[in-house]
């Protein structure tokens, strides 16, 4: 049965950036903001959007991520008239074959497409944190009659130089895309979000298979092959949050954010008035001890604090011992540090372990990543 739209969610990256975080887990898995995961953005952005059928294309450590997605229950997305797939690569008559880019995960995956019978399909990254519906951008796609519309960002023009850059008329009309251009003309920065028409968006995927020189990429080769041939594409600027967390920094400073005092950042303002659905881990209420002390801070149910916190992130069953003091970090599940302690600037791993009067400071801007586990042993 054919439908009008249907999302693509590219969930397969290996996020080395993350280091540690990411040795046995994918990124779009890793825990954000106390008691969510990277993944559970875009996935509740298709249901706050009335998207209800989803492809999640994995690669990188794919039966946790196929875990935690199941059929889709979490973001209502598995009904009589919803679907949630997880589409990891396969073997074929040919061998197994690794998605070699984004466009080729697309590709890979085109007979899903060609069941669904879409109208249009919306590709989105697993690993980027913003609320938001796609209502909007599938309406200026459909009235301005385009082919591709991407949703862009408007970045410094300092900052530019870091991104892929998308170079529009006064209409919208993209006329030009430059990758990380060293010179920049346009500060407007491809999202990685795209909305195609599924017949140009199936033309395109299989011309580019084609091309045993193409590194079968949406930016670098079907974009400016669509430019190329004259195709009408069209940039939407987006005006909300938005953040690439790809690396430890980035991840630390998008947690942060959650608990800013600026009227554009902070929980409510990211969050924008939607929900953003995950899996509830059942765990009993937060406890705050006599004596401890919190401020500024976000903490989810199932934490302990008997010491203090201050701007910081507190993930699910931390168990923050007496005398220890935590400020401006992410703790992630499962977390324990113990007393006297000190945790400074950092980002702690789930399952680790902040030994009595350790301390885990970064420095300055300098934010740290801790990773230990208790060794038997220990």
């Amino acid at each position: 049965m054919g439908q009008k739209i249907v999302a693509m969610i590219l969930a397969g990256g290996k996020g080395t950036r993350l280091e540690a975080l990411t040795k046995k887990v994918a990124k779009p898995a890793v825990s954000f903001g106390a008691k969510y995961r990277i993944i559970d953005f875009p996935l509740s952005n298709c249901a706050n959007s009335h998207i209800d059928t989803v492809g999640v294309l994995m690669q990188y450590e794919s039966v946790s991520l196929d875990e935690y997605i199941g059929n889709g229950e979490k973001w209502g997305l598995n009904g009589v008239r919803s679907l949630t797939t997880t589409l990891a690569p396969r073997q074929t008559e040919e061998g197994l074959s690794w998605y070699k880019g984004t466009a080729d995960a697309i590709y890979a995956n085109i007979d899903f497409l060609d069941q669904c019978d879409p109208e249009y399909v919306l590709i989105l990254s697993g690993d980027h944190i913003y609320s938001t519906t796609y209502d909007e951008m599938l309406e200026e796609h459909i009235n301005k009659n385009a082919e591709c519309t991407i949703s862009v960002y408007e970045v410094p023009i300092e900052e530019a130089s870091r991104f892929g850059i998308l170079v529009a008329d006064k209409n919208g009309k993209i006329i030009e895309f430059q990758e990380k251009p060293a010179h920049p003309t346009s500060n407007l920065a491809s999202m990685g979000i795209y909305i195609f028409t599924y017949k140009t968006l199936r033309r395109a995927l299989i011309k580019d298979a084609q091309n045993e020189k193409s590194d079968h990429d949406f930016g670098k080769n079907i974009i400016p092959m669509l430019l190329g041939e004259g195709k009408k594409l069209i940039a939407y600027k987006y005006k909300g949050y938005w953040k690439d967390v790809g690396t430890i920094k980035s991840l630390h400073e998008a947690n942060m954010d959650l608990i800013s005092d600026k009227a554009d950042l902070n929980f409510d303002a990211i969050m924008g008035g939607l929900k953003i659905y995950s899996a509830d881990t059942y765990a009993p209420p937060q406890y705050v001890g006599r004596n401890a002390s919190i401020s500024d801070s976000l903490i989810t149910q199932g934490a302990v604090i008997l010491g203090k916190v201050k701007k910081s992130v507190i993930s699910d069953y931390v168990y923050i011992e007496k005398g220890a003091t935590v400020e401006n970090s992410v703790l992630m599940p499962n977390v324990v540090i113990q007393k006297n302690a000190v945790v400074k600037n950092a980002v702690i791993a789930p399952n680790s372990i902040v030994f009595e009067n350790d301390k885990v400071v970064g420095e300055g801007e300098e934010v740290v990543l801790y990773a230990r586990k208790v060794k038997a042993h220990e």
